[in-house]
């Protein structure tokens, strides 16, 4: 089933989403060679906690983190850990702050110092999906118009979109319906409607789109283990229009000139 907000539970989401947004600026601060990933994972907890909010991530099925990190062929899911960021690494950090009883979600990949420009380019072509998947949610649209968009994107740019992952509704859970793959024809899955919360959250990959997943149950990776990247806002449709309620205003501000 899915829910559709009022007014006064998107600003409760809306302030979740303020929230990760600016745990994930924080984060960024301390991106760099030389850093281990559970540093990372030690600042956004103390971040969340210290900010009146819960890191949702932590315990969710198990899951050992505040972050999912994902480093260069990582999809999804990584653990914290204490490997240590290498110059040209990228890493994504994907997290989920709750805050009076709702979800704010958002990822961002990061750059860790210079980069391959092939990977610099995936890197920037995810990001650009993400905002043509946003562009093409509409009310009266389909789910399906949102994972087109994005698919049509990137492969014609060259890259493969993940189908095992998808992005998904959100609210006083982490994960509501509908689901939102990346991929998939127009005009097919639930229509967009007012009062939807939704997270769009493109995973592409250089290579194959194929995955698998490592022993530990949770981390998914590239089976050619080359480079994949991933972006995620949280929005409402509210009022005939699309808000973004996450933002990556704070990565940039912690970034400056390294901002992609």
């Amino acid at each position: 089933m899915i829910y559709l907000k009022t007014p006064e539970e998107i600003n409760l989401v809306r302030e979740a989403s303020v929230l990760v947004s600016r745990t994930l600026g924080e984060v960024a601060r301390w991106i760099a060679p030389g850093v281990t990933t559970l540093k990372l994972d030690t600042i956004a907890r103390e971040f969340i906690r210290d900010n009146g909010g819960r890191p949702a991530c932590l315990g969710y099925e198990g899951f050992p983190g505040t972050l999912c990190i994902e480093v260069n062929e990582t999809v999804v899911h990584g653990f914290p850990s204490n490997y240590t960021l290498r110059e040209g690494d990228i890493v994504g950090i994907d997290t989920v702050v709750e805050l009076n009883g709702f979800m704010g979600d958002t990822c961002y990949t990061f750059p860790v110092g210079d980069i391959d420009p092939k990977v610099m380019d995936l890197c920037k072509t995810t990001k650009e999906s993400l905002y043509v998947g946003i562009d093409a949610c509409r009310p009266g649209k389909r789910i399906g118009d949102i994972a087109n968009a994005i698919q049509t994107f990137c492969e014609h740019k060259g890259y493969s979109v993940v189908r095992e992952m998808c992005g998904h509704g959100i609210g006083r859970s982490m994960h509501e319906s509908p689901e939102v793959p990346n991929y998939g024809r127009r005009g097919i899955g639930p229509v967009i409607r007012n009062g939807m919360c939704l997270c769009i959250e493109p995973m592409i990959n250089m290579g194959s789109r194929n995955i698998v997943i490592e022993r530990d149950g949770w981390t998914c990776r590239t089976k050619d283990r080359k480079p994949s990247a991933h972006y995620e806002h949280t929005f409402a449709v509210i009022n005939d229009s699309v808000e973004i309620l996450t933002t990556f205003d704070y990565v940039e501000e912690a970034l400056k000139d390294r901002f992609i």
